[in-house]
């Protein structure tokens, strides 16, 4: 089964930036809720000129995950007319200490939410957080995009 492991905290200032990558834009959508009764969701993501349908499971640190490309134009058909409000940010890479982080800088009614992800092999990997990582919100639903989909502002 495949399988995501990611941890996830909030970013507290901007020196990441001095070794991260260009930035690509992602626009999502999700055809499921955030309070699926099973903890399902199903998300439509374009990311550049790629585009993907992904199925997340249940979970925090660990979740299962089944993505596959789809046709951009399906994509883009789906965000317009089928999911409810977007989440739209700007993701960077920065590599620290043997991992690929992750930096998500949201946009639109999310701006100044600025997250960092980190994902992993095993669950009892424990990669030592970067200096400009904060507290880790890897547990927290606030900050499941599911859930910052329908959030009107970023979490406190």
């Amino acid at each position: 089964m495949a399988v995501e492991i990611e941890r996830k905290f909030l970013v507290t200032d901007d020196t990441w930036r001095a070794c991260a990558a260009p930035g690509f834009t992602i626009r999502q959508g999700y055809l499921t809720e955030a309070g699926h009764p099973r903890g399902v969701s199903v998300r439509v993501r374009r990311e550049g000129s790629g585009a993907t349908l992904t199925v997340k499971g249940p979970g925090g640190l660990v979740r299962a995950e089944f993505e596959t490309p789809i046709p951009p134009a399906d994509a883009d058909a789906m965000l317009d007319r089928l999911c409810g409000p977007l989440v739209e940010k700007t993701r960077h890479t920065v590599r620290h200490a043997g991992h690929l982080w992750s930096v998500d800088v949201f946009a639109g009614r999310l701006a100044g939410l600025v997250l960092a992800e980190v994902e992993l092999a095993d669950p009892a990997d424990t990669p030592a957080p970067p200096p400009w990582a904060g507290a880790e919100v890897t547990e927290d639903p606030r900050y499941r995009n599911t859930a910052l989909a329908e959030a009107e502002e970023p979490p406190v």
